[in-house]
């Protein structure tokens, strides 16, 4: 956000980039932690932090910045004890937009979802981060401030993970 606003053009601006990325934010923290209420919370914390913050954010920056701080709030609340004795294991359905009509697509998002939260953490963040918010390589090595080779690298053992994790669910083992 730019700095040398006035109060009102602030508020504008930290209005403008709710609007833009809130659902981003959200759907990030979503399919991160699998449970809604914690999803809207770390939104809500992320959001707060901004308007605190925001005047310190380069410009252009902000959503990677946004999405950033996203994950390093997910990842605290996954790292707590209580978390991972509550939602470890609970069901990820409700990730999966019910506006599909055709069932077999929604059982293979099903699927995968299912696949894609038993992966390793630094896997699923990749994932998520490419696959469903649509970020290349670089932006997301600065992000998770790692080399973009580290990136590569785990995109490509997650793929190979989900193949075994999905050869398995359908076959049952």
């Amino acid at each position: 956000m730019e700095a040398g606003l006035g109060a009102s053009g602030y508020n504008e601006q930290f209005e403008k980039l709710y609007a833009l990325y809130a659902d981003d934010v959200l759907r990030m923290a979503y399919f991160y932690l699998a449970d809604k209420h914690k999803a809207e919370d770390v939104c809500q914390d992320v959001f707060v932090k901004l308007y605190t913050h925001g005047a310190t954010i380069a410009p252009g920056k902000e959503k990677a910045w946004l999405l950033r701080v996203t994950v390093n709030s997910c990842r605290d609340l996954w790292r707590s004890a209580w978390l991972k004795r509550v939602v470890l294991g609970a069901p990820t359905l409700e990730m999966i937009p019910a506006q599909d009509d055709d069932i077999e697509k929604r059982e293979e998002k099903e699927e995968l979802m299912r696949a894609v939260q038993k992966l390793p953490t630094s896997f699923r963040e990749a994932v998520l981060l490419h696959y469903y918010q649509g970020l290349g390589i670089a932006e997301i090595a600065k992000i998770l401030d790692l080399p973009e080779g580290t990136i590569s690298s785990r995109l490509s053992r997650a793929r190979k993970k989900l193949e075994i994790l999905l050869k398995e669910e359908a076959t049952g083992e």
